[in-house]
Formats: structure tokens, sequence, C-alpha cells
């Protein structure tokens, strides 16, 4: 009786996580960083840049960061920041990467951190996935895939013709050093 109602129940946890892959398929793993939901949003038609975004979060004991990344339809990938001085909106590349230090959440977004793909050699479209990798300056390199979201979107999966949410982190500490 005790093995089959442990069958059951062996059966029963396989069936749940059957069901909720779908909700892992789109977050990777590179050593102590995952990386939940990549995505980028459909450019105007002739444009050669497009932002990519998504969480990072580290698991681990140490500092890591997101110091570089490649796109298959894009010529460069840069880490940039976007604050606002003096009311006016400035974007910045992070010469030294994006640090993630230990227990923190970091939200690539639009009007915050973000990743860019610079000389798009293809269009994107809209629905389809992007292939590339991320690099960690102590987790390494990852594959991922960008989900390609319509113009204006300000998340996966979320579409907004108003202005880029403003903020960018959440967690503690500062990123000062970039």
């Amino acid at each position: 009786m005790y093995r089959i109602i442990l069958r059951c129940a062996m059966l029963a946890a396989v069936a749940l996580a059957s069901f909720a892959l779908p909700a892992f398929a789109n977050e990777y793993q590179a050593g102590a960083i995952k990386i939940s939901r990549p995505w980028t949003r459909l450019p105007p038609a002739a444009a050669k840049v497009a932002g990519g975004y998504m969480t990072l979060t580290n698991t681990g004991t140490v500092p890591d960061r997101l110091i570089g990344g490649t796109v298959v339809t894009a010529a460069r990938f840069e880490i940039h920041e976007m604050s606002v001085n003096d009311g006016v909106m400035r974007m910045r590349q992070l010469d030294r990467g994006l640090e993630i230090k230990p227990g923190e959440t970091v939200v690539l977004k639009p009007g915050a951190f973000h990743v860019m793909f610079l000389d798009l050699s293809a269009p994107l479209e809209t629905g389809k996935k992007v292939k590339g990798t991320l690099v960690f300056e102590k987790s390494g390199t990852v594959e991922v895939e960008y989900k390609v979201e319509a113009a204006g979107a300000t998340s996966s999966g979320q579409h907004s013709h108003g202005a880029p949410a403003a903020g960018s982190h959440s967690g503690a500490g500062s990123h000062a050093n970039h």
C-alpha cells in the first residue's frame, strides 16, 4: 500500500512539474546569476539599434558583473544606464559593466539600466525570438533568447504607449562604481 501511495505522489509531482515548465522556459542560469525573461521591443523600421531588458538575480555570496554579450543580428552589444539630471534624460555606456551584488536583483527595463544592440543587420519581428549571449565577469557566458515584443512595450507581455518607466533596480546597494 505504501508503495502505491508513494508512486501516486511521485506521478502527481511529475505531472505538476510538467505544467510548471512553461513558466521557466524563459529563464537562464550562469553560475550564481539567474536571468529572467530577456526581451526586446520592436524598433522603428529604419532603426539600426534596439534595447534589451531582463531581470538579473545574484543568488551567490560574491558580487558579479554583466560585462558584455552578443546578439546574432547586431554587430555590437553595450550595457547602458539612463538617468534624469536637472530634468534631462541622459544615457551612458557602463564601461565596467553592471554590478550585481550578492542577494541583489537588478531589473533592466526601458528608461533605466538596459543593454543595447547596435548596428542591426536584420529587422526584428514581433513575437519571434532572437538568440544572443550574456557575459558575466565571474559566472561566464550563457546563451539566451530575447523575446521580441511590440513597439512601445514596457515589459515582456505588456504594452504601453506612454513614457518609459523610471527607476532601475531593486535590492540593497547602489551602482555608483560602474
